[in-house]
């Protein structure tokens, strides 16, 4: 089946947004209960980029389709799950990694690497970590996994908390979030 990607962020209104978040139709990871686990020879390197056996993944649809299988427990550990095997998967630091964002009405979103689409707000939160000198932005995706801010779209939203006034934080679906580390 042929994959359309989604127009350019800033050329979709809220409502198309929303409308292809609430389309995206993912496996139903969380009703799966494999009793096998093993190590998929599998790395998420920083910059977003999948390895499998230490070559590159190059077909993007492989990643979308190992990444909506994608989980991660409470000790931070990170998985592909199916029905019959539970893989560990390492990631060096964030599973995803958000490439766009835009200001659209009272929500913030963001697009993935991976194509996908993702609202801030009370469900998928905005987490400032690091440092004041080496700050890092994270948007939780699902399941656990998060999405670390690349350059282009930490700045973007900066320059969004910025425009709005105040202090550095941002307000995406009537949830408030700081932009500086703790």
């Amino acid at each position: 089946m042929p994959y359309d990607p989604l127009p350019d962020l800033a050329g979709m209104s809220l409502a198309e947004i929303a409308a292809a978040v609430e389309a995206r139709k993912l496996p139903p990871v969380e009703q799966w209960a494999p009793s096998d686990t093993a190590d998929s020879h599998m790395r998420i390197a920083a910059d977003g980029t999948w390895f499998h056996e230490g070559r590159p993944i190059a077909r993007p649809a492989m990643v979308r389709a190992f990444a909506s299988l994608l989980t991660r427990d409470q000790d931070g550990q990170h998985w592909l799950v199916t029905p019959e095997c539970k893989q560990s998967i390492a990631v060096e630091d964030a599973a995803f990694v958000a490439i766009e964002m835009s200001a659209q009405g009272d929500a913030l979103a963001f697009r993935l690497n991976t194509d996908e689409l993702v609202l801030a707000g009370p469900e998928h939160p905005l987490r400032a970590a690091g440092d004041p000198d080496v700050p890092a932005l994270y948007l939780a995706v699902r399941r656990g996994c998060e999405a670390r801010l690349n350059r282009s779209t930490y700045l973007q939203l900066i320059e969004h908390a910025l425009a709005a006034g105040g202090d550095l934080s941002v307000v995406s679906q009537g949830a408030r979030f700081a932009l500086e580390p703790a």
